[in-house]
């Protein structure tokens, strides 16, 4: 790694000021004034004011400029470099003893492409180039160690006081035994993360005991060939489409898969190199581990990778059947339902022991009040955050101003400073000049075709626009247009900032600061100068801009999701060269690559406790992560504290999940119990199911956070802990009440014996709190030797609990619902509707879709725009789209051709219902159900009693009751449950008579 000394604020002034080298402020010292030479010396990288030869524009009497003209090289030999390149040694020879150094103190000097030198030097003489203005920075000479580069060290697993080497005896022994399967784009097994390892015989008896997977060659590329770090690699193509250019085979071509399983266990102290660059050594999570891979995305020609449910399933299934002990899955998921295959899958994975880390998604500035994929409480969900590698860049433009971003590698300029837009190639689409696309149209089976113009680009610094394509795509574009650098600026706030490996030198700045770039770039003779990286290690972890937040919407907030943070940021790790430009290794970002950091210290965990159960394992991890970074402060984002909403139980501590103290375990009955409870099990399997499992508040499942997503007024939530350590420990509740809440643990302090339980409650109850709005807090039971067991509380008060929606049949009949008022005084229940459906006919084609309008009115409570399975042929598969105004309200895209978007309190207008015709006949006569509910009672539904005297947090009864209704019509409405005339809840009445 590198240490980071100092970095001094360096003010120029014109270009050509900017590069030049003053003179010595006061001259040398005297010797009297000079720090000591004596003493413990170390060595210093020591960087020089002004420019090295390669960027020298001329300004210092008698030296002409020595940067080579567009297109040629450093002339290094030539007459103006070797005078200058003398002038700038002697300049540094003069710094160094200016601070009582001897010239023998230097061990190099640099000229050419760093102005500076390095040096053996005792700390008083850091201590006064520091202070020098004749100084820019000072760091300490050390190795360079793996920085997933650097995030091994950054969360405490590395070097002699880390986890590989106190709990496992070193990194050659961290995950042996464990088998990690990575389900995702293939592997590329070449590279050296995955290289031949030793093996113990105990280690290898461990492994074949377990493991029954095979390795297939492929029939496309070079064959895949295993050892005994890549146990296995399979592939799942069955339902997918393989391009021309990808391989048949568990070859990785996107890179993604590569980065993934080497993250999670590939070996440690392999050197990385991209584009040419040495960026570190690194290091899997797990290094010692064995990695099966099972290709189920396959690389498209966008440069992503997807697959279909039907192989990822395979693929689950496939390794499960394996025997790997954790299973890596950065893909994406649901974001409302536990019930989809891959999740169903995933519970009997965890039913059978198998860890599954999922990643939470990367809509974390895309989507508004939710966005969390993967809502399962058998998988853990991870977050995505930063690590403290060093990405600090400026660019300062040519009237003075200048802007912070993040990057890496060296700066450039000053240079013409223009926007991709002006440079666009004639007949370039507009938007494929803005966002930078090296192929305008896409299309790779045609060439390519340009998006920015040489002629107009060439020499200049070019501002690129976020999204569309990849961001490494944007700064090819540049350098294939003949661009020196790229400016890469956010379009919306809240969107993350990267530090990828750019063709060109780049900077990535936000939209803010971006815009006022572009504003400035549009006037006469613009120019900037994008500085060199500034390595100084920074204030981490941050929540990444992209990464998904709670709560989830699957238990309707019941549930903390995600689980848990991890670095996800600029990850450097290996690639597969296809789909790299030719590298072993990238910089990644997404919570693609913060889940296997999971998955691999999971396998950590597990090496050490065998017999631990996944939720155990998860609760270890959740229950001893922090919330704070690494300057003591709480975790941010986007310039606020973050919220458990945001890192679930917070940033992960391996160290200290080695030892948790207690754990909150759960299983297969208590996960039936939880999808039961929240009404998604029944949608999967027979009613048996649920009636002989049980169901439970989906609160009260036993788990390491506690979360009500609708608490009214007062809720008691139940937790078992079980000691995992071998002596009885006495634990002391120290509980921090969300703010407008109390909480109340009984027992307040509990004595665990050794593999025993204990059972407590947590007594939640509103005071001040806002309805509608979350509050958090936190629950920590300290042990009497220092243990710390830490929950998060996540509570949102509501004025009233009542079901989302119930479903009649029959011409009249009634049902009973369960409201839980979050006041005490009157409720009164108001029923609106039932309306019956108005029915719209249109065909829909393969090749058309059946477009309709409905007029939404004002003051409209509900909308409902639906297709039933019960009008179509068997097989049939319609997806349905929501617009109003052009821009998309609702989608509802399952299996069938039963799909709905219901829409609460919508504003008025007319909407557009568009009806895909996905699969079935070729031609489909779509029926379109819409109800559009006011407040007005229709007469045919009532709500009994329509008063009634409420207290907080009582539960009472109100019968709903329908009559007069038509056979064979469809109906929609609802009851208000009210204080006063506030509405404190509402449900959703269907009946189909």
């Amino acid at each position: 790694m590198s240490v980071y000394v100092t970095r001094r604020a360096v003010v120029v002034g014109a270009a050509s000021a900017a590069l030049a080298v003053a003179p010595l402020a006061g001259g040398a010292p005297s010797a009297s004034g000079a720090p000591s030479d004596s003493g413990p010396k170390a060595r210093y990288v020591v960087q020089v004011a002004g420019a090295p030869i390669a960027s020298y524009t001329g300004g210092q009497s008698g030296l002409a400029a020595t940067k080579p003209a567009r297109g040629k090289k450093v002339q290094r030999s030539s007459a103006p470099a070797v005078a200058y390149g003398r002038y700038l040694k002697g300049k540094q020879t003069q710094v160094l003893r200016s601070v009582g150094a001897p010239t023998s103190a230097l061990t190099h000097q640099y000229s050419v492409s760093f102005n500076g030198f390095t040096a053996n030097l005792t700390a008083s003489q850091v201590n006064a180039l520091e202070k020098s203005p004749n100084v820019l920075r000072v760091w300490k000479d050390e190795k360079r160690k793996a920085d997933t580069v650097s995030t091994p060290r950054f969360l405490g697993l590395d070097g002699s006081t880390g986890v590989w080497q106190k709990q496992f005896g070193g990194p050659n022994q961290a995950g042996a035994g464990m088998i990690v399967g990575v389900i995702d784009s293939g592997i590329w097994p070449e590279n050296p993360a995955f290289a031949e390892t030793e093996m113990s015989a105990t280690e290898r008896s461990t492994i074949a005991s377990k493991w029954k997977g095979k390795c297939e060659p492929g029939t496309s590329g070079t064959p895949v060939k295993c050892n005994n770090k890549l146990i296995g690699a399979q592939y799942f193509a069955d339902n997918a489409t393989v391009y021309p250019f990808e391989f048949k085979s568990p070859r990785d071509y996107n890179g993604h898969g590569s980065h993934t399983a080497s993250t999670a266990a590939g070996n440690d102290g392999v050197k990385a190199t991209i584009d040419g660059t040495d960026v570190g050594t690194m290091s899997g999570m797990a290094p010692q581990a064995r990695i099966a891979a099972y290709k189920a995305l396959w690389a498209t020609p966008d440069g992503s990778a997807s697959g279909s449910t039907s192989d990822l399933v395979a693929a689950i299934d496939t390794a499960v059947g394996d025997g790997v002990d954790v299973i890596n899955y950065s893909i994406s998921g649901s974001r409302e339902y536990v019930v989809t295959p891959d999740e169903l899958a995933f519970l009997s994975a965890a039913d059978a022991g198998v860890f599954v880390a999922t990643s939470a998604g990367n809509s974390g500035d895309t989507v508004g009040t939710s966005s969390v994929a993967h809502n399962s409480p058998w998988t853990t969900t991870v977050a995505s955050s930063t690590h403290d590698r060093g990405a600090k860049k400026t660019i300062t433009l040519g009237n003075g101003q200048t802007y912070d971003g993040v990057g890496v590698g060296p700066g450039v300029g000053p240079a013409p400073l223009v926007t991709a837009a002006s440079v666009a190639a004639a007949g370039a689409p507009a938007d494929a000049a803005r966002l930078c696309q090296s192929d305008a149209d896409g299309n790779a089976g045609n060439g390519v075709q340009p998006a920015l113009d040489p002629a107009k680009a060439q020499g200049k610094i070019v501002i690129c626009d976020r999204g569309g394509n990849a961001r490494t795509d944007k700064s090819l574009a540049v350098k294939n247009a003949g661009g020196v650098g790229m400016v890469l600026a956010n379009t919306a706030a809240g969107q993350s900032l990267d530090a990828d490996y750019h063709a060109v030198p780049s900077i990535h700045v936000d939209a803010t600061s971006g815009a006022a770039i572009k504003t400035y770039a549009a006037t006469s003779g613009a120019t900037a100068t994008i500085s060199a990286v500034d390595p100084k290690p920074v204030r981490a972890p941050e929540m990444s801009g992209f990464s998904s937040y709670g709560p989830a919407l699957a238990g309707g907030g019941d549930l903390l999701k995600p689980d848990i943070t991890a670095p996800g940021s600029s990850v450097i790790a290996a690639v597969a060269p296809p789909g790299n430009n030719g590298n072993n290794f990238g910089s990644y970002s997404g919570t693609s690559m913060s889940t296997p950091h999971i998955a691999g210290i999971a396998a950590l965990v597990m090496q050490k406790y065998p017999t631990w159960s996944p939720a155990a394992v998860k609760s270890a991890l959740m229950t001893t992560a922090t919330t704070l970074d690494n300057t003591g402060q709480p975790i941010q984002r986007a310039g606020r504290a973050a919220t458990p909403l945001d890192y679930g139980a917070g940033h992960v501590r391996p160290a200290q999940a080695m030892n948790p103290g207690l754990v909150y375990d759960a299983g297969w009955n208590d996960w039936l119990r939880y999808a039961c409870g929240i009404g998604q099990l029944q949608l999967v399997t027979e009613a048996s199911t649920c009636e002989a499992a049980g169901s439970t508040d989906p609160s009260d499942l036993n788990y390491p956070s506690i979360a009500v997503g609708d608490l009214a007024g007062r809720q008691t939530v139940t937790r078992t802990v079980t000691n995992v350590e071998k002596k009885a420990t006495r634990y002391t509740a120290k509980v921090q009440a969300p703010a407008g809440f109390t909480a109340t643990v009984s027992p307040s302090s509990i004595t665990v014996p050794p593999g025993q339980s204990r059972t407590f409650t947590v007594t939640l109850t509103r005071t001040s709190a806002a309805f509608g709005q979350w509050s958090f807090g936190a629950l920590t039971w300290e042990g009497n030797r220092g243990q710390s067991v830490r929950s998060p509380i996540a509570v949102r008060a509501v004025a009233a609990s009542a079901p989302a929606e119930i479903t009649g049949t029959g011409t009249s009949g009634s049902q009973e619902i369960k409201v839980t008022p979050g006041f005490t005084g009157t409720m009164t229940a108001a029923p609106a509707g039932l309306v019956p459906s108005a029915v719209q006919t249109k065909d829909a084609t393969t090749a058309t879709d059946a477009v309709f309008t409905v007029n939404v009115p004002a003051g409209t409570k509900v909308a409902r725009f639906a297709t039933f399975d019960s009008d179509y042929t068997s097989g049939t598969d319609l997806d349905l789209t929501v617009q109003r105004n052009g821009q998309t309200v609702g989608t509802s895209g399952g299996g069938t051709s039963e799909e709905a978007v219901t829409l609460q309190n919508p504003p008025a207008g007319t909407y557009t219902v568009i009806v895909d015709n996905y699969a079935g006949p070729a031609t489909v006569p779509v029926k379109l159900h819409s109800f559009v509910v006011g407040s007005t009672p229709a007469g045919n539904l009532t709500a009994t009693p329509a008063s009634q005297q409420v207290q907080i947090g009582q539960p009472v009864t109100v019968t709903a009751s329908w009559s007069g209704l038509t056979a064979g019509q469809r109906y929609l409405g609802l009851i208000s449950f009210n204080n006063g005339s506030t509405e404190a809840a509402r449900t959703l009445v269907t009946v189909n008579p």
